[in-house]
């Protein structure tokens, strides 16, 4: 399975990996994924080997069947060299010349016309190449270790993109009734991103996404922008609410786990800190 990146995605795809390890147990997977993002498959029980995101890896794979998700231009070439006798993809990606087996759209293998979350489609993948339909499952990410409650609120209070991301001074009103309620507010970030505007707070900033894994495993509660740390809550079980500007909330909302995706027609700014924190009290998150 061709899965490059991101963050969100990969979690997203775990679904799908159950999916088949549960209806196929005798078969070897394999995921071939950028190194970043390596992590969401550490431990996984549904994936036997994890796999660079290059050509050579895969071929050395000797795959008898390359399912790719992702993609992309370079996805496309890694299935295409694969080696696979049995090469599938999305009907509706580029480079159709690559696939003999076309992935009908996840409407079509769902029978039913309305927008599908994520974690569906990448599914319907899977049910297309034989797999008997089911409900699908929570996201999967295995704990590297223990898991201690630590009484603690995750918060990702930055984003890729200005219209994904909700003020920060909002976000720290979030924080002050968080600390209030007697959680500790702990924001996170990638080493590029500008924490600095929540210092009072603990931050982890460029932390391995292991170390991110464990903070959120142990979590009370994830308040933050549309992100892929939201989904790696979610896989958790740990109550979310995700604050949404420019994506769909049907496609990329909170997936099997109790949340709330909060929107405004005006956009992301447009977010009131009362709808944020209406969402935690019906997360019976005391806020």
């Amino acid at each position: 399975m061709v899965r490059l990146r991101s963050l969100g995605d990969c979690v997203l795809t775990t679904p799908a990996l159950d999916i088949l390890k549960r209806f196929r147990n005798d078969l070897r997977v394999g995921v071939a994924v950028e190194e970043p993002f390596r992590d969401v498959f550490t431990g996984n029980p549904d994936v036997d080997e994890i796999l660079a995101g290059e050509v050579g890896a895969v071929r050395g794979f000797k795959p008898d069947v390359c399912l790719n998700l992702h993609g992309g231009t370079r996805s496309a070439s890694i299935t295409a060299l694969s080696g696979a006798k049995f090469r599938a993809g999305f009907g509706h990606f580029r480079q159709q010349f690559v696939y003999n087996v076309r992935i009908p759209r996840a409407q079509e293998i769902l029978l039913t016309e309305r927008t599908m979350h994520t974690a569906e489609h990448l599914a319907s993948a899977i049910f297309h190449l034989g797999a008997p339909r089911c409900k699908i499952p929570r996201a999967k990410l295995a704990p590297l270790g223990p898991v201690t409650k630590q009484r603690t609120a995750v918060i990702h209070a930055v984003a890729a993109a200005k219209e994904k991301t909700w003020p920060a001074a909002n976000f720290l009103v979030v924080a002050e009734q968080l600390a209030a309620s007697g959680l500790e507010p702990v924001f996170i970030g990638s080493a590029s991103d500008d924490l600095s505007a929540f210092s009072k707070y603990r931050m982890l900033a460029g932390a391995p996404l292991s170390e991110v894994r464990a903070l959120l495993a142990g979590a009370n509660v994830f308040v933050g922008n549309d992100s892929g740390p939201a989904h790696m809550a979610a896989a958790f079980e740990v109550p979310v609410v995700a604050i949404f500007g420019a994506s769909d909330p049907a496609i990329w909302g909170p997936w099997r786990t109790a949340g709330e995706a909060v929107t405004a027609p005006g956009g992301i700014e447009s977010v009131t800190v009362d709808q944020v924190l209406g969402a935690l009290d019906r997360l019976r998150v005391t806020a």
